[in-house]
């Protein structure tokens, strides 16, 4: 189809076709001209150039969301004379259905990361507004929408009209309608992919400029902490959907779309521990400009994976064209931050050494080796089929869980083990004697956890590893706030709790969230250790024992949706009522898609999920799976939250606190008055 056809075509089928394509293109325009003057104004300095290309930005927002408005309506509307909505929608469908079909399949999710994108880049024309840096962090932000405005408006758009226009539509992926929490998830996992375009952009901005102090990091350290909030929920409610959905029990599967979230997630962490370094001592500034290149390209490589048909995984979208352009803008990424890189290699040296490893930053240092190591070990699992299939040419290699988890808890234990002592090491070199003052109470508590849990029965070697750990991490918290505690009473600032937090939100934010991370530890490896799951057959009225629980199918039932109709087991559980059902769509014809049962408890959940069903109701298969701690992982990750919020509201630094200055720098007049 030619273009002019293309377009008489939407015109005459759906005006909501043709306003979004047009949108689309009108923000192409604006952005072109953004780029232009955010350019011009850089190298000049011209500071209409740098508002024009702020007002460009947001044009561009604006169009992306009439064109995102536009989709929206017609997939509420059930107009099926566009393709995307005719193939990922049905009138039949609930309106909460409809609406997240927007970002159910390849062109609408890409349509919503270009949306989030203009989000993020009208935002920064106002807080970047007196910043130096302005005109090359909104001329990345505009290089970054331009690739998805052109993907979206060409070989993903999803506008494209039919000729034929269906009276109905195929239906969205019946998985994805099986739970409420596909709603959310993409959006928050988005909403962190996209995020860490933000201080990627500054990393350019600052490299093009050569402004590489630390203002650019204290700068990004908000932006990448939101972003790494996003993030873990988006992370952590695909969790909840697997476990909620898929009928096993379980949250996390080394899926590889899923290892393609949490390699960015691995490298914002370590960005958000190392940039603290450079803030106090000015060391490191190479190291933190490519973990944020490499924290943002690897958001590009998931999407890329994710969309290319390249990998194997229940997440992933069909292949096309799309991966080969995500490839190509990734490269286009990786080789712009090494020339870039190379440019400012001068600059980015820094001028002086690390002390050794018994102080904070060797902790710190220690901590962003292990991150990039997981990083590198899960991308390399994930990467290892494709490379056997394109060197050998057949894919017969799998990798799962055994090999991830051979790597993943080591690793997580020697990040716990630094959690807890990095803290109490102070900023520069530690005396042995300080050390072993600093590490002797956490090792006590340890060694006391470890043996307290040998009395109790334990004796599987990483349960005792983890509840030793968190022992020690807990009392090096502990210690902390009290000396910071005596501090305050010393200083006649008063002694509250509330007003210790208020007074260093940066700090007890982050030691909040140190107490989130060690409680998702422990849920992790309990319910992974302890849980049990056995498999048997109800007969109706015939109660029978399974995992020391007493199980009795008292009926089934059948209940009819506006999208299909459900299977109902009633069962009791030691007299309590389950409903288990099996969802069938009218899409999806007879296979079925589980919704299990399950009873909440802050010690541990029992789950219930029917696999098979007698027609005439007189017996069910079913499966029990019991997880010791596994709402840990849940309340965990909100306490993660509670300490990021908290840490949000600390105040931007603009020097280097206590008097600090960077290794190499010459003498000030007069120490630096403290911000922290």
């Amino acid at each position: 189809m030619d273009l002019l056809s293309w377009y008489a075509l939407s015109f005459s089928q759906s005006p909501l076709a043709l306003l979004g394509q047009l949108s689309l293109l009108l923000a192409l325009l604006f952005g072109l001209g953004g780029l232009w003057q955010a350019v011009v104004g850089g190298r000049s300095g011209d500071p209409r150039a740098a508002e024009s290309a702020s007002r460009a930005t947001v044009a561009v927002f604006g169009f992306v969301t009439v064109s995102i408005g536009a989709l929206l309506a017609a997939m509420v509307g059930s107009d099926f004379s566009v393709r995307y909505v005719a193939e990922h929608s049905m009138s039949t469908s609930p309106l909460w259905i409809r609406i997240t079909g927007l970002w159910g399949a390849l062109e609408g999710s890409i349509m919503l990361w270009l949306w989030l994108l203009a989000l993020y880049a009208v935002i920064l024309t106002r807080t970047a507004r007196r910043d130096a840096l302005r005109p090359w962090v909104l001329g990345t932000m505009l290089f970054n929408l331009l690739f998805f405005l052109g993907v979206c408006a060409t070989i993903a758009s999803p506008f494209t009209p039919l000729a034929t226009i269906p009276t109905e539509g195929a239906g969205p992926n019946p998985a994805l309608q099986n739970h409420w929490m596909m709603a959310v998830h993409p959006v928050l996992l988005y909403l962190g992919f996209v995020g860490l375009a933000v201080p990627f952009a500054y990393a350019v901005a600052a490299l093009i400029t050569g402004r590489l102090s630390e203002h650019w990091v204290s700068t990004v350290r908000r932006w990448t902490l939101v972003a790494w909030g996003f993030l873990t929920l988006g992370i952590v409610s695909g969790g909840w959907w697997s476990y909620e959905t898929l009928g096993w029990g379980g949250y996390w599967a080394w899926d590889p779309v899923e290892n393609a979230s949490f390699i960015p997630w691995l490298l914002a962490t370590a960005f958000l521990h190392s940039i603290q370094i450079q803030e106090r001592r000015g060391l490191m500034k190479g190291w933190n400009v490519w973990l944020v290149v490499l924290a943002y390209a690897s958001t590009v490589l998931g999407t890329f994976l994710n969309r290319s048909g390249i990998v194997q995984s229940v997440h992933a979208f069909a292949g096309g064209p799309v991966g080969g352009v995500f490839f190509g803008f990734l490269a286009l990424l990786l080789l712009g931050g090494i020339a870039l890189a190379a440019w400012r290699a001068p600059r980015l040296r820094d001028q002086g050494e690390l002390p050794g490893i018994v102080s904070r930053e060797g902790a710190f240092l220690a901590g962003n080796w292990l991150f990039l190591v997981f990083a590198f070990m899960v991308l390399l699992g994930t990467l290892f089929p494709t490379l056997i299939e394109a060197t050998q040419g057949h894919r017969d290699t799998s990798v799962g869980a055994p090999f991830y988890n051979a790597f993943a808890v080591p690793l997580s234990l020697g990040l716990l083990l630094l959690m807890g002592i990095g803290p109490l090491l102070p900023w520069r070199r530690t005396e042995g004697t300080s050390f072993w003052r600093a590490l002797r109470p956490l090792l006590t508590a340890g060694g006391v956890g470890a043996l307290l849990a040998l009395a109790l029965g334990v004796r599987h070697p990483g349960v005792l590893a983890t509840l030793a750990l968190a022992a020690y991490n807990l009392v090096g918290l502990g210690l902390l706030t009290a000396r910071h505690f005596q501090e305050r009473r010393a200083a006649g600032l008063g002694s509250s709790l509330a007003g210790l937090i208020g007074s260093q939100p940066r700090r007890y934010g982050a030691y909040i969230a140190h107490i989130g991370l060690v409680m998702v530890a422990l849920g992790i490896v309990f319910s992974t250790v302890y849980r049990q799951d056995q498999q048997t057959t109800l007969n109706l009225n015939q109660p029978q024992a399974l995992l020391h629980e007493q199980l009795e199918l008292t009926g089934t039932r059948s209940v009819q949706r506006s999208d299909g109709h459900s299977l109902i087991a009633d069962i009791r559980i030691d007299g309590q009522p389950f409903e288990a059902r099996m969802n069938f769509y009218q899409q999806a014809g007879s296979m079925a898609f589980p919704a299990p049962a399950v009873r909440y408890g802050f010690f541990g959940d029992t789950y219930l999920v029917v696999t098979a069903f007698d027609e005439k109701g007189q017996w069910a298969s079913v499966r029990l799976v019991e997880s010791p701690l596994i709402a840990w992982l849940w309340w965990g990750t909100a306490v993660m939250m509670l300490g990021t919020g908290i840490s949000l509201l600390s105040p931007r630094r603009t020097r280097l606190p206590d008097g600090a200055r960077p290794v190499g720098a010459s003498p000030r007049p007069a120490p630096a008055p403290a911000t922290d």
